[in-house]
């Protein structure tokens, strides 16, 4: 089969290869998909610079979401079918980003009929990190004010969705007019570019100088530094990732003097921990698809020939909307 091999680490369109390796199969508690889906994400990129909190041996396969049809099942599995459509997360170092990818039962979930293959690729990880990030770690209600930084990214389009499923007013912070465009699509009440607007006084003047009550952050760094400065009395600010590069330092005084809070988000532990809050979770997600208020935006779909491409566009912070390589 083809699949894109890491050998050596650095930037994705430099070490990744499209190679012709032998299909894996599927252990105890595992199953084999034909991948007709695989959507890039930014620990796909931290992989391959070695900087993720996980570091797969090389060789490896990245893409670490897939929707895709079951074609072999490992011994111990129940629940699931040959030619049954599902999505989840792979199982490294054989990734998504080739014709056919492991994922464990235990972390694979029946594909929403209301999406298609490419769209239902993109819903796990997403989807999921917003879900518990803004219900179950930072308590959003409605009717609050929910900042939300990179809003055109993966992650922060889906906490877009969310956050006006939820009867927030979302206001979406993204660099350039493209991304702004896309993030008025998503359902964002008001956007900010910050290539030429300043997102802390506008928070201030759209809240009537109150503030953001959830402030969603994948950035860090200055960004973070920044959102301090317009989060509300009892608000809390997510963190959620590192997307700039700058892991972020804070002072405590700072929450203390401001009645704020810091919590932070590591969605992959819920697997661990609470597996079954996991499938409750998709299972919501399933039925938000299904009334429409949510769907991953597509910015590029494209040929497993081209996602090295793609994911280098992400790393570089070109993409709009999610990159998924479909069939």
């Amino acid at each position: 089969m083809k699949a894109w091999r890491v050998n050596e680490l650095g930037a994705p369109s430099q070490v990744m290869r499209l190679e012709t390796v032998q299909r894996p199969r599927p252990g105890p508690g595992q199953v084999l998909v034909r991948v007709t889906g695989a959507a890039a994400n930014f620990p796909d990129v931290l992989m391959c610079r070695g900087v993720y909190q996980m570091r797969p041996p090389l060789p490896f396969t990245p893409g670490v979401e897939v929707c895709g049809e079951i074609v072999e099942i490992g011994g111990e599995v129940a629940g699931f079918g040959i030619g049954d459509r599902v999505l989840g997360g792979t199982t490294l170092p054989d990734g998504g980003f080739a014709e056919y990818a492991l994922m464990e039962a235990a972390n694979t979930f029946a594909a929403p009929t209301a999406l298609d293959d490419a769209e239902a690729s993109a819903l796990l990880v997403g989807y999921q990190t917003g879900w518990f990030g803004l219900h179950r770690r930072a308590g959003l209600r409605p009717g609050e004010t929910l900042l939300v930084h990179a809003a055109a990214g993966g992650v922060g389009s889906a906490a877009v969705q969310l956050g006006k499923a939820a009867g927030a007013t979302v206001i979406g912070v993204v660099g350039g007019s493209e991304k702004a465009a896309y993030a008025k699509d998503l359902g964002a009440d008001v956007v900010v570019d910050r290539r030429t607007e300043d997102f802390v006084e506008v928070v201030k003047e759209v809240t009537g100088k109150r503030g953001a009550d959830v402030i969603f952050d994948p950035v860090g760094g200055d960004v973070y530094a920044r959102s301090t400065k317009c989060v509300a009395f009892e608000g809390r600010i997510l963190v959620v990732g590192f997307a700039g590069g700058d892991i972020t330092t804070t002072s405590l005084n700072h929450p203390l003097v401001k009645n704020y809070s810091v919590v932070g988000l590591h969605w992959g532990l819920y697997n661990v921990q609470e597996p079954a809050a996991v499938a409750e979770c998709h299972a919501e997600l399933t039925r938000m698809a299904a009334n429409g208020s949510i769907r991953p935006l597509i910015g590029e779909r494209l040929a497993l020939a081209d996602i090295a491409g793609g994911v280098q566009r992400l790393a570089d912070g070109e993409t709009v909307g999610r990159v998924v390589y479909a069939l």
